[in-house]
C-alpha cells in the first residue's frame, strides 16, 4: 500500500487499500480520485496513466486495472466500481489529432468514457472517445468500442457490435 501512496502521490483523492505492483507510469494535471480497494497492476509491461491540465480520471471502488494499458484523459474517464480491464487496453477521450491531412496537427475535441459498474475489458481492446459502457457488459479481447455499449451485453469485434444479451 506505500507503493501505491508513492505513485498516486498526486492523486486528488487516494482511498483506502489501494494496491499496486510494478511500476506504473501516472502523470495527473487535472484531477485523479481513485477509490477504495483499487488494484493496479504493471508488472510485465507499464501501465500508463496521463491526465491532462482539464482532465477528470475517476476509478470507482474495487476496480482492477491490469498491465501494459493506457488512460489518456484530457476531459473525463470514469471507470465504476468493480471493473476488471485486462491488460494493454487503450481508453482516451480524445483522437489527439484530426482526420484530414492539412489539419493532424490539430486536436480535436474530447468527449468522455464512461465505463459503468462491473464491466470486463479484455486484452487488448481500444475504447474511443464518447462511448458509454453500460453496467455489467463484457468487451471482447481486441475489440474495438466506438459506440455506446447497452448493460449486461457481450461486444467484441472490429467495429466491436453487440452479439447477445446477458
Amino acid at each position: 500500500m506505500l507503493r501505491a501512496r508513492w505513485y498516486f502521490r498526486n492523486a486528488t483523492q487516494l482511498g483506502r487499500r489501494v494496491r499496486v505492483w510494478g511500476h506504473p507510469s501516472v502523470t495527473n494535471q487535472g484531477t485523479l480520485i481513485v477509490g477504495d480497494r483499487v488494484r493496479i497492476a504493471s508488472t510485465i509491461a507499464t501501465l500508463e496513466i496521463a491526465v491532462g491540465a482539464e482532465g477528470t480520471l475517476e476509478i470507482g471502488e474495487g476496480a482492477f486495472i491490469n498491465y501494459g494499458g493506457s488512460i489518456g484523459v484530457t476531459e473525463l474517464v470514469r471507470i465504476g466500481a468493480g471493473c476488471s480491464i485486462g491488460p494493454h487496453v487503450m481508453l482516451m477521450d480524445n483522437d489527439f489529432h484530426r482526420m484530414e491531412p492539412e489539419r493532424r496537427n490539430e486536436r480535436p475535441p474530447s468527449a468522455p468514457i464512461i465505463l459503468e459498474e462491473n464491466v470486463w475489458i479484455g486484452a487488448r481492446a481500444i475504447v474511443l472517445r464518447g462511448v458509454r459502457i453500460g453496467a455489467g457488459s463484457v468487451i471482447g479481447a481486441a475489440s474495438v468500442v466506438a459506440e455506446d455499449v447497452p448493460p449486461r451485453s457481450v461486444v467484441t469485434g472490429q467495429k466491436a457490435r453487440v452479439v447477445r444479451q446477458l
